[in-house]
């Protein structure tokens, strides 16, 4: 049976294939523009619009009712993953912007933003799958773990995405084949 947690482990297969592809684009001396925005709206309309969503408006408010405090602890820690690695997306679509404008030298930054997402995600991903996940998988009960999973889906699924995951999971599927 497919679960909450097991949802947000199968989005992290995505996300870990993204970096994967992001990390194979910083070694592109002149990488295609549209390829790197492509990676940015993945990112922005997948991984913080559908997966963070799920997380920070379902998993993370229920396990602050079994207990979990957003004060201190693994919550805190994943919200400022998230908000760190907003800062992180932000930078690399400012440093794209310049890039396309013709500064050659933003291209250097747009690789570091990259990487930095790149590092802090296999390392917060490593946190949840194996930590947070598994501490949610103890206090949820398989009526509590059914609700969360249908209400993702309804976020998966809502009026406000832009795509389906199976489209970005198409366009990482692009991506891959360009530069892996």
């Amino acid at each position: 049976m497919t679960t909450a947690t097991k949802n947000l482990e199968n989005d992290h297969e995505y996300i870990l294939r993204l970096i994967e592809i992001m990390e194979e684009m910083t070694q592109t001396e002149n990488p295609t523009t549209s390829h790197l925005e492509m990676v940015v709206q993945v990112i922005r309309e997948f991984a913080d619009g559908q997966h963070h969503a799920k997380e920070e408006q379902l998993l993370f408010p229920l396990m602050v009712e079994k207990g979990f405090s957003l004060e201190n602890g693994p919550l805190l820690v994943m919200l400022r993953d998230h908000e760190q690695g907003r800062l992180f997306v932000k930078g690399m679509m400012n440093h794209i912007s310049l890039f396309k404008t013709g500064d050659k030298t933003a291209l250097k930054d747009v690789y570091a933003d990259m990487l930095a997402y790149a590092k802090l995600l296999k390392d917060h991903i490593a946190k949840e799958n194996n930590v947070l996940f598994r501490m949610a998988d103890q206090v949820f009960t398989p009526v509590e773990q059914e609700t969360l999973l249908e209400k993702f889906k309804l976020i998966e699924q809502g009026k406000n995405q832009e795509k389906s995951k199976r489209e970005y999971a198409a366009m990482i599927g692009q991506l891959a084949v360009l530069y892996l």
